[in-house]
């Protein structure tokens, strides 16, 4: 606050807030933002005595929900608040502020960093009193009240109004356009489009793999749907994906229904697809889902089929360097079974035996990295999207829950589509969603998603068991291996003990062993400083068990101890793991 010299007044620089959360009625010349601005400037001159002082900059939101505090003008409020240049926040209600209690808190503790408060001109009380923030809570936690009741009546108004057959709004499905008229609120046949659905499911109804489908619409000229959003930016007009070309086949929508979950019901709009031609199409997708083998026309004998790769062009290590899909084939009593792999192009290229390159069981890697991302989106919520409007997410949800469904299952055009960039690293794993495949997949504007929601990062492991590699992902903590380090403590002790004199035959008789147990034993006191530290911090490889050091030589020379153990560059404080990623 400036403070004149003397016995001066304190001036109180006030910033006036406002917010609507929707945009009717912000085109008119006077609307709701400016009503709660003038208000709120006749409060402030009112306690022009108390030396209140308007400040010229304008904060104002409008059409942005108040459930989260990604908005613009409150961003630029709350810069403004760091950097000292405002007092106090004046506000027409608080639920304009704010009304989520959990944002409401953080916005507290920085108000209170900056030494600033805020009033609401319609709602008495004094931020600085406990009972003031006594009533602020109350009023917040009504504020939050009114918001999940209204998503709740939002939520079962759009689950009715499906019941009844209407088309709820969100991305209008290829062939189709809204109706026109503003009262309707349907859906009206593109006649164009709807040729190009029927095209795809003749097709598929002809020779049921969608790969032949996309080939054969890419090469007839089918394209995405083009579409403009409120924000002027255009979308679509792309070859279609397998992932949009099964979408559009399991859409009831084309068949004259509406779908709400996992219910559908008749809609108000016109068919597309013929009844018979549907059914058809549904059977042969859910009997190519269920034939997770085909027999080889040539031998008769069951065989993997063509598998392809969805992180290829997609992986890459720590290092920058990307892992290139390959493969390799086991006898087995049907034939030859197709083992793939990711491999570092180091290793491909010459340098077999680099310790810090990765060979990765493809099937294992692509189910990790389906876990990691359908735990991510569990986890987000509304988070996921730039402004959550309860009617934008529930729109969302269903696509959402369809998109998790093919990643449990391990559906790799999916994982493919929404997976920009995936990095590998020792400890840690890194996913950057596409954010156009993952928009296109909930059929929502690509501006709608958060960006910081677009990055995964979680831990990352491998374990070996036996000749069986384990992919581990989420956040772990490795502990220590009491029983490892118990034996290299003994190990120090009796190496001084000898040292000292003592025969390891008499060190022995104490434990009620002959000599040779001890001889096996006291090797773990050469083992260098810093395999001994990584072995005290647990962060030794997940194989390198008390087990595996008395049954395996060790080494005296320290760097060879670290290619041997599955240690790399041992002067790093932190070792980096290389014996498991083969």
């Amino acid at each position: 606050m400036d403070r004149a010299p003397g016995n001066a007044r304190r001036t109180i620089r006030c910033a006036i807030y406002t917010r609507k959360s929707s945009e009717e009625g912000l085109d008119q010349e006077f609307n709701s933002l400016d009503a709660q601005f003038e208000a709120c400037a006749a409060y402030i001159a009112s306690q022009k005595a108390e030396g209140w002082k308007l400040l010229p900059e304008r904060y104002d939101d409008g059409g942005i929900s108040g459930g989260t505090l990604e908005r613009p003008a409150i961003q630029r409020l709350m810069a403004d608040i760091d950097g000292g240049r405002v007092d106090m926040i004046v506000v027409y209600k608080i639920d304009r502020l704010t009304r989520s209690l959990a944002d409401f808190s953080r916005l507290i503790d920085r108000l209170d960093a900056a030494d600033c408060s805020f009033v609401s001109v319609t709602q008495a009380f004094n931020t600085s009193t406990s009972m003031g923030r006594l009533t602020l809570n109350v009023l917040l936690s009504f504020a939050q009240f009114e918001r999940e009741v209204t998503s709740e009546r939002i939520r079962d108004k759009i689950a009715a109004s499906k019941k009844k057959g209407m088309w709820m709004g969100g991305m209008v499905p290829t062939g189709y356009d809204v109706d026109p008229d503003p009262n309707a609120r349907g859906l009206i046949v593109n006649a164009g489009e709807a040729d190009n659905v029927r095209t795809l499911f003749a097709l598929y109804d002809e020779h049921e793999c969608l790969s032949t489908v996309a080939a054969q619409a890419e090469a007839q000229g089918i394209r995405s749907k083009h579409r403009t959003f409120a924000s002027g930016k255009q979308y679509g007009g792309a070859v279609l994906s397998h992932g949009a070309i099964h979408n559009i086949l399991t859409n009831p929508i084309y068949v004259g229904r509406i779908r709400h979950k996992l219910e559908t019901y008749d809609g108000q709009h016109e068919a597309i697809i013929a009844e018979d031609l549907w059914a058809r199409v549904q059977d042969k997708l859910q009997a190519q889902a269920a034939r997770p083998r085909v027999r080889d026309p040539a031998t008769k004998a069951l065989k993997q089929p063509d598998q392809k790769s969805p992180l290829a062009g997609k992986l890459f290590d720590e290092t920058g360097d990307r892992l290139t899909p390959s493969h390799s084939r086991r006898k087995t009593e049907n034939g030859h079974k197709r083992i793939r792999y990711y491999v570092s192009r180091r290793l491909m290229k010459g340098a077999a035996d680099d310790p810090s390159g990765w060979r990765l069981p493809a099937l294992k890697l692509e189910r990790a990295v389906c876990g990691a991302i359908v735990s991510h989106l569990d986890g987000v919520g509304e988070q996921l999207f730039c402004e959550p409007d309860p009617i934008a997410i529930y729109r969302a949800q269903d696509a959402l829950g369809r998109v998790k469904t093919r990643l449990d299952a391990r559906d790799g055009e999916t994982l493919r589509v929404i997976t920009q960039t995936v990095r590998v690293s020792p400890n840690r794993l890194r996913i950057d969603l596409d954010r156009a495949g993952l928009a296109e997949a909930l059929d929502i504007d690509p501006s709608a998603l958060a960006e910081d929601q677009l990055t995964i990062e979680t831990g990352f492991e491998l374990r070996r068991r036996g000749v069986e590699i384990k992919i581990i992902t989420g956040q772990f903590e490795r502990a220590p291996d009491q029983t490892l380090i118990n034996a290299i403590a003994k190990a120090h002790q009796w190496l001084a003990e000898a040292r000292r004199g003592v025969s390891l035959a008499a060190i022995g008789r104490r434990y009620g062993w002959t000599d040779s147990p001890i001889r096996q034993r006291i090797r773990l006191a050469f083992l260098s400083p810093d395999i001994t530290a990584a072995i005290l911090d647990g962060r030794q490889p997940p194989e390198l068990t008390l087990q595996h050091l008395l049954t395996h030589p060790i080494p005296l020379d320290w760097d060879a101890q670290a290619r041997v153990l599955g240690f790399s560059e041992i002067g790093r404080t932190e070792p980096v793991l290389v014996q498991n990623r083969a």
